[in-house]
């Protein structure tokens, strides 16, 4: 027989099987002691929670030959007949594919006939939300009178799609996500029946990429089982689920706290080489930030699996981040999570948003204190003097501009202090409304030119004002702009977009968005200084040089020469 995987194994049989849901079996399995039980229910709840298992158990109950205080004996021939799917009496249909009127009109016309071999016929319909207007309108006719001999059980994870008349009409059942306690005792004691060993910290990371269903939890299993020679090990749960340790995610941390973009940064391109998922680390970096928010607030909150995750470098950082920044940093995160489905390189926002989370963090202590105070200030003040002395060189260079710092990602800094206005303002001058209006026209064209990695630097890029002769172009983060700027393949491909679609080869100039809003305001006062100073200074109107020819020509008395000021 071929490999079978361990949630359809280890799927429940009895109601004491079922996983995190006691306030459920209890529920339905006094009903059927009672003989209380409805003749339609609706289990609905988070994917792999149990819902389809216990309808299964449920169909077995209300047929079963022995039934024994509410539970099946998966022994009589009923249910075995269900176990292996051959009963016709229980009908297990997927609305997902069935979801039109003339399958449910289908289903009504033959629930008037009794069942062949069992007691009850059961509709079980899973995503029942899937169902369109029309199937459930011919539903609902048959919950309003149903016959005695069917029990329909529907099953979704969107209850919100179903129409109120349906659920009206049915008992229901929320299924709540399960435990991570629960998900590792239960994955315990399968690999105990397996003789399977395992490292204990391993199940827990296992349990906590399952987000609460056994299912996955089970798949999960299955994956670090193969990847691990039948050996569960704490590593192999990591690269399976691309999760990262606690203790990576507290020295990333650490590093933020102490503004150590070098090393943050580094940590980050270091898990991305090694496989890890963007997305995945953004997860787990908000619930670590969320874990000392809670311990810094209410620590008896943790629950055991999160205490026992946690390691000396947490206290730490517990101690020394302050809530309004833990709060400030989720938000960041948050953003980026979102920015990372709109692209296929994710390492240009981590990056970004380390930065950002470098800028948020400024600790009143460091975590680790390398050396005294006084020593440490006199470096720092040593630092910024021999910065300001390198930029004063800079700007004597370039004849008293100052050029765009070269900056090392040590460096990085999130504001862009210093714009090209040399380059800027004559594209001011002439710059016009339609000139901008028709190259954003043309932008999406030009960045479709682009290759991939490129144009996913320029979706945070947009055209702020565009002349005959030069285009102005602003982007989200300074840092953008200088990896943009420092990219002659990406200028050079953008000119040369730009010629294809207008025929032009504009001069492109970038800048950061936050500070554009300055640089267009200081030109505009720049424009009216020389205007108001030359009025102030002459205020006698001048005569036109026309009018001056006329005069010597003819004489400024004679009597056909008439001088009007229209």
């Amino acid at each position: 027989m071929s490999y079978q995987a361990l949630y359809r194994v280890w799927r429940p049989q009895q109601f004491k099987d079922v996983i995190g849901q006691d306030a459920i079996t209890k529920t339905l399995k006094n009903a059927l002691i009672t003989g209380q039980t409805s003749h339609a229910y609706l289990f609905t709840g988070p994917r792999g929670t149990g819902k389809t298992s216990v309808a299964k158990i449920l169909a077995k109950a209300l047929n079963c030959l022995n039934l024994k205080d509410g539970e099946p004996d998966n022994t009589c021939e009923i249910c075995q007949a269900i176990n292996d799917g051959s009963l016709t009496d229980v009908i297990e249909i997927d609305a997902a594919s069935n979801n039109g009127v003339d399958e449910i009109r289908d289903i009504r016309d033959k629930a008037k006939y009794a069942p062949t071999r069992a007691r009850v016929k059961v509709y079980i319909i899973d995503e029942v939300h899937m169902l369109s207007s029309g199937a459930f309108n011919a539903l609902l006719k048959t919950l309003e009178e149903p016959p005695a001999h069917v029990v329909f059980i529907l099953a979704t994870t969107e209850p919100h799609k179903i129409p109120a008349t349906i659920i009206s009409r049915t008992q229901r059942f929320d299924f709540r996500r399960i435990t991570p306690e629960d998900i590792v005792k239960r994955m315990r004691f399968i690999l105990d029946d397996k003789k399977i060993t395992y490292d204990d910290a391993a199940l827990k990371v296992i349990a906590k990429a399952a987000e609460g269903g056994m299912r996955d939890a089970l798949s999960i299993l299955d994956q670090v089982l193969s990847f691990g020679d039948n050996h569960v090990t704490t590593e192999d749960a990591l690269d399976v689920t691309g999760g990262v340790t606690t203790a990576v995610l507290g020295k990333y941390l650490a590093a933020v706290l102490a503004k150590d973009h070098a090393q943050a940064l580094k940590m980050i391109e270091d898990l991305l080489a090694a496989g890890k998922d963007a997305g995945r680390l953004i997860e787990d970096l908000i619930e670590y930030l969320r874990d000392l928010l809670v311990n810094q607030q209410a620590s008896s909150l943790l629950g055991d699996l999160e205490k026992s995750l946690l390691d000396d470098q947490f206290k730490i950082l517990s101690e020394n981040f302050k809530p309004a920044q833990i709060y400030h940093m989720i938000d960041v995160l948050n953003n980026t999570q979102q920015q990372l489905r709109m692209t296929n390189h994710p390492e240009i926002y981590l990056e970004v948003a380390t930065v950002r989370l470098s800028e948020t963090a400024a600790p009143a202590a460091a975590p680790v204190a390398a050396e005294p105070a006084d020593t440490q200030k006199l470096d720092q003040l040593s630092a910024k003097v021999k910065q300001l002395s390198d930029q004063l060189k800079r700007v004597e260079a370039n004849g008293g501009t100052v050029p765009p710092p070269t900056r090392t990602r040590k460096h990085v800094k999130a504001k862009a202090s210093h714009v090209n206005r040399k380059a800027i303002y004559p594209i001011l001058g002439a710059a016009t409304k339609q000139d901008l209006t028709n190259l954003k026209d043309v932008w999406p064209d030009l960045l479709g030119m682009l290759s991939i990695t490129k144009r996913a630097m320029m979706k945070v890029s947009e055209p702020v004002a565009a002349s005959p002769d030069g285009v102005i172009v602003s982007f989200d983060y300074d840092i953008l702009v200088e990896r943009a700027m420092n990219d002659a393949a990406l200028m050079t491909e953008l000119e040369n977009g730009l010629q294809k679609l207008t025929g032009k080869q504009p001069k492109i100039v970038l800048v950061q968005s936050d500070v554009w809003p300055t640089i267009r305001k200081d030109y505009i006062q720049e424009l009216k200084a020389p205007a108001t100073k030359g009025k102030s200074a002459d205020t006698k109107p001048k005569t036109p040089p026309v009018v001056n020819k006329m005069t010597e020509l003819f004489g400024k008395d004679a009597p056909n020469v008439t001088i009007k000021n229209d």
